[in-house]
């Protein structure tokens, strides 16, 4: 049954406070060291960004720690839509780090695991943007918070359970993104910035707050390795994460929005095993940057990334920030859209490529409007105060992966702009009658044996046949005829197949059991992995940088050659829920992809954004549901399509908005 939505949840939503500390740097009450906020989505304003005298003394207060522990660390600070604003390396810090998972490192040697060329500036970056983008006024994440949450078991070391709420989110802002923007040298510029890395896993990196909005994010690196935690049950004495936490001190996240204080199916998230009380350099106002002199360190260039400088953020949800409210195509939805520098839209809704029976501009727009709707009413999973509306972005593509229109609502994380793309993207491309012959075309991904000494080389279209076995269809990726959400591609993907049965075999687009971690997922790493590496050597001087375009590269022995690929995989692939595919009749004309506030909320959002918006016969629709994954047991294990959440409305009671549609 349709429901008549709801014009605007938000206008009843009226913000009672913002207030908090002044963002001085003065430490108040509170392990964070700061009070608690009541922020809610709408704090964020003009004067809310980190200017050059905060910045500075971030990174005074993570040399006091550093030295306090007789540590060498690499320093970055970044704003909320990812601009570098400095980059610091302490004399005698470590230039590179080893990229290594500390769960069966010593088994695992393909992927990125044992990886050693990659520059320490870069692990500080991607830790910096990580904290920053999975954050919001509703909810403080760390790197921590995405050790959890991305490794195969939820919580890790927990046998028997699925994997992580965001397995995969890891290889996603990846620098080779379409959607990312790129550093222009000098002034800070439009966001969202690419990360080097995608996001991080290896604790020390945090969200930096001012007055109970997020300002951006700090990275630490100094003990040489970039990893994860792969007990959170414990706690440990990070050295990183200890020098991150220093950094953060007057400027940190809220207590009450912290990790910490949030919970996922029952199980409470982390945000950081160290607190104020544990450093040992104090938490007093340190000497300025200035003060601790060539002796101690110097501000450094990264290439593509930032100036040897410090710069002054940009405030967020201002069009200096590229991402402001929108004007023009979602009146009182309370929508926000991505501009460029000269403040002019970059994703307005637009018509498909198709030659013929393409989405129309308007059929894209009322798609996205629909979506808008559901999530007003939605009760977000990861954000506090309960009861606060879901916070996504949307993403509409067609059927050759063109992002045919994108749009979020009010203080959605970061994070999700890339997710929601490559959401709708995974939907479209696994739903695609050409799927197998562009895996066929693609060039193997060349792994690395710790330095730029070949490993060994594997090919995307390698997965295809376990694929076609497992699920007992010889032409399946080759015909368009079954219709594949996210969830359904994430089941796929995961190392033990049903998902989280140890001792199973994995799923076909996952890595075998012992050769699996968050550094070598499968076939999602494999697509873009060439491309990081070609950015890793970028910025090391010794490799042109990588295209806007994440899978067709090839590897650093081939010279690292493009070739033209459909925009289906240009930023890459994503493995938990939170798309599907959209129809005319049973053609697939594209798919539509969310990301924010919970993954059951992503996937009812997606679904019933479609389903709601009440098109006539022969507009677009959800496939047949004949046709859907869902429809599939191999091995008597049933794939899902989509999981909408019960009783999931503020406005309503409805227990199961999802059935029979």
């Amino acid at each position: 049954m349709i429901r008549s939505p709801v014009i605007s949840l938000f206008a009843a939503l009226a913000l009672t406070a913002c207030g908090g500390g002044s963002g001085s740097g003065a430490p108040a009450a509170g392990s964070a060291g700061v009070v608690p906020l009541s922020c809610d989505g709408s704090c964020a304003n003009s004067s809310t960004a980190l200017s050059v005298t905060q910045v500075e003394t971030v990174i005074a207060r993570a040399i006091v720690e550093a030295q306090a522990r007789n540590a060498r660390a690499t320093i970055a600070v970044v704003d909320r839509v990812g601009n570098v604003l400095a980059v610091y390396a302490m004399n005698g810090a470590s230039p590179n780090v080893t990229v290594r998972s500390k769960q069966g490192a010593a088994d695992v040697d393909g992927g990125l695991e044992n990886v050693t060329v990659v520059p320490a500036t870069l692990a500080a970056i991607a830790k910096a943007i990580t904290g920053a983008y999975l954050s919001s006024e509703g909810n403080a994440f760390s790197t921590r918070t995405a050790s959890q949450i991305v490794q195969a078991h939820f919580n890790p070391g927990e046998v028997l359970t699925p994997g992580g709420p965001l397995f995969g989110v890891q290889f996603s802002q990846l620098p080779c993104s379409d959607v990312a923007t790129r550093f222009q040298g000098g002034a800070t510029s439009v966001g969202p910035q690419r990360s080097p890395l995608g996001l991080s896993a290896d604790p020390g990196g945090f969200p930096l707050y001012l007055d109970g909005t997020p300002v951006g994010g700090v990275g630490v690196v100094a003990d040489g390795v970039y990893g994860l935690d792969a007990n959170p049950l414990d706690r440990d004495d990070d050295l990183d994460e200890a020098i991150a936490v220093a950094a953060t001190v007057g400027l940190a996240a809220p207590e009450d929005r912290r990790a910490d204080r949030i919970t996922a199916d029952g199980k409470t998230l982390r945000f950081s095993d160290i607190e104020v009380a544990d450093l040992r350099g104090g938490s007093n106002t340190p000497p300025t940057l200035a003060a601790q002199g060539a002796a101690v360190g110097r501000l450094v260039a990264v290439s593509g990334y930032a100036t040897a400088s410090v710069r002054a953020g940009t405030a967020f949800g201002q069009s200096a920030s590229g991402i402001r409210a929108d004007s023009r195509d979602y009146a009182g939805l309370d929508a926000f859209v991505l501009v460029d520098a000269a403040n002019t839209e970059r994703f307005r809704p637009r018509a498909g490529s198709e030659a013929s029976g393409a989405l129309s501009a308007v059929e894209v727009q009322q798609v996205l409007s629909s979506a808008l709707r559901v999530a007003a009413r939605a009760r977000a999973q990861i954000r506090r105060p309960l009861g606060t509306p879901a916070r996504v972005s949307i993403a509409v593509v067609d059927s050759n992966g063109v992002l045919l229109g994108l749009v979020r609502t009010r203080d959605a994380p970061v994070f999700g702009i890339d997710v929601a793309v490559q959401k709708a993207r995974t939907a479209a491309f696994f739903s695609s009658p050409r799927a197998a012959t562009i895996l066929q075309s693609l060039p193997p991904a060349v792994y690395l044996d710790r330095g730029l000494v070949r490993l060994r080389a594997v090919a995307p279209v390698s997965y295809l046949p376990a694929m076609r076995n497992l699920l007992g269809v010889p032409t399946v990726l080759g015909d368009g005829q079954i219709a594949f959400s996210a969830r359904a591609i994430g089941n796929l993907a995961r190392p033990n197949f049903p998902d989280g049965v140890d001792g199973n075999p994995p799923g076909p687009l996952s890595k075998s059991a012992g050769q699996w971690s968050p550094f070598s997922t499968g076939l999602q790493l494999d697509l873009v992995y060439n491309a990081i590496i070609q950015h890793v050597a970028f910025v090391a001087g010794i490799a042109p940088d990588v295209p806007a375009q994440c899978a067709g590269i090839s590897g650093f022995d081939a010279g690292f050659s493009a070739q033209s690929v459909p925009a289906l995989l240009a930023n890459g692939v994503q493995i938990f829920p939170g798309g599907v595919p959209i129809h005319r009749g049973e053609v697939l004309i594209g798919a539509i992809g969310v990301s924010g506030d919970g993954i059951d909320q992503d996937d009812m959002i997606a679904f019933l954004g479609l389903a709601q918006v009440g098109f006539p016969a022969g507009g677009p629709q959800h496939p047949l549901a004949s046709r859907r994954a869902d429809q599939l047991a191999p091995n008597g294990a049933r794939l899902r399509y989509v999981s909408c959440p019960q009783s999931p409305f503020l406005d309503s009671s409805e227990q199961e908005p999802c059935r029979g549609l």
